[in-house]
């Protein structure tokens, strides 16, 4: 099934989508719970609860505002870096990459950084250009592991029993601070740098580990690769993280970029006011957000 975050009436409501995806279902949550989106579904049924009854009739989504389906997640979000062959070969290239081990480009372990929660922005929300701060900003398309139970010491024989679902996230990033400060966070962080949406979709509806995920910048298609491609895959991923770190329901994996983003051209074909951003992850839908 397929879950969304959407503001109607004043308030924030969870809701669950139709099939040819027109129609949101609300959920009954209550208030509070609705405030963290579809977080509050992932804790509610993480605890044993039986999934929510509707709320209320069908309502056309075009009537409704659809917002982030993690508004505000329950800390960082956990990223991988250099996940797919051919971006860990551009990225290697490109000047920016501090992490390179001499003689290879290709990561011998999952590369962990994070995004702060509160750079999560909606679907049609503006992915902002700090004016005087950077206009190095880069685009990355990934699919991203919604967990929904937690755990830690997770073998990867046993981790996809551990996954939620899935949604898209836009990892946006200037570059300019990812190289200069020979760290991740800042550059990976600032606000709107993590478009997400359009929703969520639970285990059943996607098999994360052989989706496709695309990337247009003003209709012209810049990466494209399926995640049957990742150098390190969904369940070594959530192994190498739970290692040492207690995964929750509704922590948040971006597995990582296929090639094609903007520092893969010469010269850079950095985002600009004006350009528009569609990532497509099949099974999930369209991602899309104006530059300004």
């Amino acid at each position: 099934m397929r879950f969304a975050c959407y503001a109607w009436g004043g308030a924030r409501h969870v809701g669950r989508l139709s099939d040819d995806g027109n129609e949101v279902t609300p959920l009954t949550l209550g208030e509070r719970a609705r405030r963290r989106g579809v977080l509050a579904l992932v804790e509610h049924l993480a605890e044993g609860g039986a999934p929510p009854a509707a709320a209320g009739p069908r309502l056309p989504l075009a009537a409704v505002q659809l917002q982030a389906p993690f508004p505000l997640p329950r800390r960082n979000i956990f990223c991988v870096g250099k996940n797919y062959h051919d971006h860990a070969r551009e990225f290697a290239q490109s000047g920016f990459d501090s992490s390179r081990s001499p003689g290879s480009d290709i990561p011998e372990h999952p590369i962990i950084f994070s995004k702060v929660p509160e750079c999560v922005i909606a679907p049609g929300a503006a992915i902002r250009i700090p004016k005087g701060v950077s206009d190095a900003i880069d685009y990355e398309a990934e699919l991203a592991v919604v967990i929904g139970r937690g755990g830690t010491r997770i073998r990867a024989a046993r981790a996809m029993d551990h996954v939620w679902g899935y949604t898209i996230v836009n990892d946006v990033t200037a570059r300019d601070w990812q190289g200069r400060h020979k760290q991740w966070l800042m550059g990976k962080s600032f606000d709107t740098f993590c478009p997400m949406g359009p929703c969520a979709v639970d285990a059943n509806e996607l098999d994360g580990q052989n989706t496709t995920v695309r990337c247009w910048i003003n209709g012209e298609l810049r990466q494209e690769a399926s995640t049957r491609d990742l150098i390190f895959g969904i369940p070594t991923l959530i192994e190498t993280i739970s290692a040492g770190i207690t995964l929750y329901p509704g922590d948040i994996i971006a597995t990582g970029t296929p090639a094609g983003v903007g520092i893969g051209f010469t010269p850079p074909k950095y985002l600009k006011a004006g350009d528009k951003v569609r990532i497509e992850i099949d099974g999930i839908g369209v991602l899309e957000n104006p530059v300004e």
